[in-house]
């Protein structure tokens, strides 16, 4: 198992390292100088080379690189010129909020798509299991800016239950984590679904019937027991994606995460802070496929590295 984790981090660093070099690339070759956007339309020539010099940005592109590269195995990402301070401070200071986010969000799928897709497994191709097929599906292919504002418009301009951007306490949370969530709970209800049909074709379901065994036994012990490891698996996945795809769901929400604050850094040609946010994220979702790796040994002992 030490030799499996070990390659897995191995693989992390690469991945890491293909990121970081892929933003610095891309924030670069986008239109837009931020000297100028520093400076204003007024400002000499003298004076945005002078910025230009401040920043590195006068240097050649593969030393720029180099130069950044060094600075992040340092944790170093340079300072916002719009913000202030440390990018990585400012990203960090925002990380809570986003994260706090896709924990909601994730709970709210698994709090929804569990129970139904166990429910679809019991009643496999009756109604309900047929509608949870169809919605899954149209859930999957809405817009999350679409249905966010959708829920704005029902549950707080028109029923006035829900505020529509974030606040105190956990109500302003409701609206952003669920339409983070919505678009996954059927398709994970269809996941726990198959697993559980699958699982209820085998000898020990048999067997438990045989002795008379409750089905709500069967199902929510014996089978959602032996289902854990895929359905751990998506939700580690999932988490991941809801912090990446937060970006959208923090704008249109106002909510004061990474997402929001990567926008308008992008906005302004905030380098700093667009790479450090990216980075974050994708540290994040790295991470995550890491714990990921790991528990499966520890939900399933019969896994081993050469079969995992």
């Amino acid at each position: 198992m030490t030799s499996f984790l070990l390659k897995r981090i191995g693989q992390a660093v690469v991945v890491a390292w293909g990121a970081i070099s892929l933003v610095f690339v891309i924030v670069r070759v986008v239109p837009g100088d931020p000297a100028r956007l520093i400076l204003g339309p007024d400002a000499s020539a003298d004076q945005v080379a002078s910025v230009r010099a401040d920043f590195g940005l006068d240097q050649p592109l593969w030393r720029q690189y180099l130069t950044h590269l060094a600075d992040v195995l340092r944790g170093d990402f340079g300072e916002s010129w719009r913000l202030g301070g440390s990018a990585m401070a400012n990203t960090l200071d925002r990380y809570p909020a986003t994260l706090t986010l896709a924990f909601l969000a994730l709970l709210v799928t698994l709090f929804l798509g569990f129970p139904l897709g166990m429910l679809c497994a019991r009643r496999a191709g009756g109604p309900l299991d047929s509608a949870i097929s169809t919605s899954s599906l149209i859930g999957q292919a809405l817009p999350s800016f679409w249905l966010g504002i959708v829920l704005i418009l029902i549950f707080a301009r028109q029923l006035e239950w829900l505020p529509s951007t974030a606040g105190s306490g956990l109500a302003s949370a409701v609206l952003p984590s669920v339409t983070l969530a919505l678009p996954f709970v059927g398709w994970l209800a269809r996941l726990v679904r198959n697993s559980a049909l699958e699982e209820g074709a085998k000898g020990y379901v048999r067997t438990a019937r045989a002795k008379g065994t409750g089905e709500g036994v069967i199902s929510y012990v014996h089978v959602g027991r032996n289902i854990a490891v895929p359905v751990v698996t998506v939700l580690g996945l999932l988490l991941g994606n809801f912090v990446a795809n937060a970006v959208i769901v923090e704008v249109v929400f106002s909510w004061p995460g990474i997402g929001s604050l990567m926008v308008d850094a992008i906005t302004n040609r905030d380098y700093a802070v667009v790479e450090a946010a990216i980075v974050t994220i994708t540290i994040t979702y790295i991470l995550l496929n890491l714990v990921v790796d790991a528990l499966y040994f520890a939900l399933d002992p019969r896994l081993t590295p050469e079969n995992a």
